[in-house]
């Protein structure tokens, strides 16, 4: 059975399923009851006084299909593609183990969190082409996260957390862990959070972690990220209401750095001193009966190299600096059946990404989505970021039991303006059949073409069979559009699926 047929077949039981009813972002169910993990439920069964400490293990299989866009070393621009020496198929296997240990006192605490992660059978481990081996794996083992927490909000409105940590706020659409992916993220970063009945904010600075096989993970002092995240939780009744300012700061130097095997989330970043500004509302939980909505809205300013990402360490050193000025805006909301047993939930999202319409002019309006978790947001075959973008997506999910979840999405997708790049999920721009034209400033791509990406449909179902055992499953199928047809067109293109299966363990 070839992986369009298993995906329809998947289809049709999803949707059977589902029939009498929806839901809106897919949510992965939890267990029955709150669930610490197998070890730590068996040390405070035995020892009270256990329960200030944390021991455990998580551990995640996950076995990928992709078919036609597959993130091999053919690379991102040859999707889609028909070209006969375009290996665009791949399957593999992701492990990934992460033990841990905590302790919870009343004015601090800690946690030690490690990460193993290899995957198997990957086609983007062919030796001969360096640094793509790398690109997701990150073993035997390192540290996740090694941080001291200190405060206790309930009686003192200050507390400091420094180390190794993860930053997410929000829907993630600008600032997540990532934890999709086999390496998550994670930054080396102190933070200072201030939190009274009025308002609270978050204040960070720090890097990112860089991955490098075989030695250990480190942040690279020239790429430096700093925030202010606020919450106001009295500002409205019915509404989460936040708002910050994040910076993204490289030197141009980065570019020469020589660290040998290691490599950021995707890629090295450009030389940049970026600004975001964000407002986030979104209704509480059944504030509004069945009704829910949400509104994000960002602006980015100061600047970013031009030619990005230079293809030599010299052009990087010499491209001149763009005036950044783009936005994006995320429109959402759901109907919930409360009434009926399954929950069922429509929803509709609306995700916006400007993009760039004449770069030479010295100036960028191609929005970058900084540390996103994308794959919650623009489709589970991870070919876009919020970058130059525009996404209409309709969720429909229900939940059959209280440990089982299913959804079906849909997302209609266009470029903003065909004079910019379509941007692959870590945020580099496909180039296809090499079109685009340098302006020394800046490019111009395709500007003739139609800007219809294609559709993508989405069918995930997720069962907590044991309290400490999660197992999902989706299939995916990319419906390509005229930008895609026409931009291959001398080589011929073809639509894209995806298959996976993934089983947690919480031990």
């Amino acid at each position: 059975m070839n992986l369009l047929h298993r995906s329809a077949l998947l289809a049709l039981v999803l949707l059977s399923a589902a029939a009498p009813a929806v839901r809106a972002q897919y949510i992965p169910p939890p267990p029955a009851r709150p669930f610490p993990g197998l070890i730590n439920e068996k040390l405070r069964a035995d020892d009270v006084y256990m329960s200030a400490w944390d021991i455990g293990v998580n551990v995640r299989i996950r076995e990928e299909i992709k078919d036609d866009a597959g993130f091999t070393d053919a690379g991102s621009n040859w999707d889609f593609s028909k070209r006969p020496q375009d290996d665009n198929n791949n399957r593999y296997t992701l492990t990934r183990v992460m033990p841990r240990g905590g302790y919870t006192a009343k004015w601090f605490n800690f946690l030690v969190e490690g990460r193993s992660s290899y995957s198997l059978g990957d086609e983007r481990y062919n030796p001969t082409a360096p640094g793509k081996a790398l690109t997701e794996r990150d073993g035997p083992i390192d540290f996740h996260q090694a941080y001291i927490f200190m405060g206790n909000h309930k009686e003192f409105p200050l507390s400091l957390k420094i180390g190794r940590q993860e930053l997410s706020y929000g829907d993630q659409r600008i600032l997540g862990a990532f934890r999709w992916n086999n390496n998550a993220r994670t930054f080396d970063a102190a933070k200072v959070r201030w939190q009274n009945a009025l308002f609270g904010v978050d204040m960070f600075t720090g890097g990112l972690v860089y991955n490098d096989h075989n030695n250990a993970n480190k942040s690279n002092s020239q790429d430096r990220f700093s925030g202010a995240y606020f919450n106001f939780p009295t500002l409205a009744k019915n509404e989460i209401v936040e708002a910050y300012l994040l910076a993204r700061n490289v030197s141009r130097g980065i570019a020469t750095d020589n660290w040998t095997g290691v490599a950021a989330p995707f890629r090295f970043p450009g030389a940049q001193d970026l600004y975001t500004a964000g407002f986030r509302i979104k209704s509480k939980p059944l504030a509004y009966d069945a009704w829910d909505y949400g509104v994000e809205l960002m602006h980015q300013f100061g600047n970013r190299t031009a030619v990005f990402p230079a293809t030599t360490v010299a052009a990087a050193l010499a491209a001149p600096r763009l005036k950044q000025d783009a936005w994006a805006l995320v429109l959402q909301g759901g109907y919930t059946w409360t009434e009926l047993a399954w929950q069922p939930r429509l929803g509709l999202v609306y995700s916006y990404g400007s993009g760039d319409k004449n770069s030479a002019d010295g100036k960028s309006g191609t929005f970058q989505n900084l540390f996103a978790t994308t794959h919650l947001h623009y489709g589970y075959m991870d070919l876009n970021s919020l970058q130059n973008l525009h996404d209409l997506r309709f969720v429909y999910t229900v939940k059959p039991k209280a440990n089982i979840s299913l959804a079906a999405e849909l997302h209609y997708q266009f470029l903003d303006r065909t004079t910019d790049f379509w941007y692959n999920v870590g945020g580099v721009p496909r180039n296809f059949t090499g079109a685009a034209a340098g302006s020394g400033k800046g490019y111009r791509i395709n500007p003739s073409y139609r800007n219809e990406l294609g559709t993508e449909l989405d069918l995930i179902a997720g069962w907590t069979f044991k309290p400490y055992a999660q197992i999902e499953a989706g299939a995916a199928h990319y419906f390509r559009g005229e930008y895609i047809r026409q931009s291959l067109a001398a080589v011929g293109s073809k639509d894209a699926s995806y298959v996976y299966v993934q089983l947690t363990l919480n031990l």
